[in-house]
């Protein structure tokens, strides 16, 4: 097993790794630090807990020289404020014996304290692209001089909207630069920025291996549909010397909201969290978790992302993800620290295909359970669950019906020319002549006078 040894690390980065007591790289780290050192852009797909910060770090802080200039020279974005702050630490526990100036900035803070921080001189800013934006708009802090931009999480930012700040944040910074991106998991909006704004970058997967954790017991249950699984999904938290915390994952902000009403009706001790929640709504929901006030969480993939949470008992997967690797990411949250977790998946016939991805990603076949007896199957479907049965047009009668009279002139109308207003045709009739003085002038030139 390769060690930090082996990365020629500068005499103060070894110093940092041995006081946090890391000696062997993650394969994240192993494969990023080359790559991101090379100067070439690098596209970073690892699950949360592989290592994601010190893999992008690490070669930055080996390239970055001590400087006197006021700007920064290294960008970092993240999502949510939680994670600027604790990137922030991170960071300064990696540059204890380097003399580089670390700053975070994001909102519901006030932005003139932050502004007269960053004007003091800063080498590696972190931030959420809102205040960035606001930062840069007001000339607080000039973008020009960075030669390093960092996105990580990127994947939740694009799910909380930040899409236009993403761009025009691109917009104010220099064209030469190195883009740096890491995220959990790959869809279609992180794989359009990165054809927008990358430059032949290279891609790093290591989620994709999709190796279940060891210490994690999975199961599935085959559920016929929306109000069944709600069903279901009562009956298991209804046990809660077993279900003792359990996070309930949905793919959307609307799901996680619907669930979130219907277990209000059954259980106490539940919360929702995801991307339309105020940010100190977020932090409550968040601490009464981790203190167990609150024995349920249903949260959207990407909420939950980034955020500690320990000794959950329970992973419940609502719904199948569409993308494999997003169900690696939702195990990972039970299991932690060499504890025993479990994880349930609730999947139906229209969901089986997916199922069926995330098992041929990880090798593995999930255990199905058999359907309780007890829990009632509902018939009932949502909106979403309907088939939509298509409406046929006779094209025949359309074009009887329409064509004619869009593109066609009846006889009897062809045959009408424009004789103008009624009061002018009365006029010239009573009068036998012009009754203005452009008309006149026109009879005069017709007769040659």
């Amino acid at each position: 097993m390769n060690t930090f040894q082996s990365f020629n690390l500068s005499k103060q980065l070894k110093y940092a790794l041995d006081d946090l007591g890391f000696t062997n790289p993650t394969p994240i780290q192993e494969e990023a630090f080359p790559v991101i050192l090379s100067g070439k852009d690098v596209v970073g797909i690892a699950q949360t807990g592989t290592g994601k910060t010190l893999a992008y770090m690490l070669p930055v802080l080996q390239e970055l020289k001590f400087s006197e200039q006021m700007s920064p020279r290294v960008l970092i974005l993240v999502p949510t404020r939680e994670l600027v702050i604790q990137l922030v630490e991170n960071i300064k526990s990696l540059c204890k014996y380097k003399s580089f100036r670390i700053l975070g900035v994001y909102g519901g803070t006030n932005i003139n304290t932050q502004a007269a921080e960053v004007i003091n001189g800063v080498d590696i800013l972190v931030a959420t692209p809102g205040r960035l934006f606001d930062l840069a708009v007001s000339r607080a802090v000039k973008l020009k001089t960075i030669s390093k931009l960092v996105i990580d999480e990127v994947d939740v930012m694009l799910d909380l909207g930040f899409r236009v700040q993403l761009s025009n944040i691109f917009d104010l910074l220099p064209e030469r630069r190195q883009n740096i991106m890491f995220s959990a998991t790959m869809t279609d909006e992180v794989n359009s920025l990165i054809h927008d704004f990358f430059l032949l970058p290279v891609t790093i997967a290591i989620a994709a291996s999709g190796e279940p954790l060891k210490n994690i017991e999975q199961s599935c249950y085959q559920v016929r549909n929306f109000y069944t699984k709600i069903n279901l999904l009562e009956y298991l938290l209804a046990k809660s010397s077993e279900f003792k915390k359990v996070i309930v994952f949905v793919s959307t902000k609307k799901l996680a909201s619907d669930v979130f009403e219907k277990m209000q009706e059954y259980l106490s001790g539940v919360g929702v969290i995801h991307g339309n929640k105020e940010q100190n709504y977020r932090n409550e929901i968040i601490q009464k978790f981790d203190e167990g006030t609150i024995r349920i969480l249903i949260a959207t993939d990407v909420i939950a992302r980034g955020i500690d949470l320990d000794n959950v008992s329970h992973v419940i997967n609502f719904d199948t993800p569409n993308f494999p690797e997003n169900y690696i990411h939702r195990i990972g949250r039970t299991g932690r620290a060499n504890q025993n977790g479990k994880s349930i998946l609730f999947y139906t016939e229209k969901e089986e295909a997916d199922k069926i991805a995330i098992e041929e990603m990880m090798h593995y076949q999930i255990p199905e359970m058999l359907f309780p007896d007890e829990v009632e199957v509902n018939e009932r479907l949502t909106i979403e669950e309907q088939e939509k049965i298509p409406v046929k047009r006779n094209r025949k009668t359309t074009i009887k019906e329409h064509g004619k009279g869009i593109h066609e002139k009846s006889e009897k109308n062809s045959k009408k020319v424009n004789m103008g207003s009624n009061l002018k045709r009365k006029l010239k009739n009573k009068h036998k002549g012009p009754r203005t003085k452009g008309d006149k002038t026109a009879n005069l030139k017709k007769k040659g006078k």
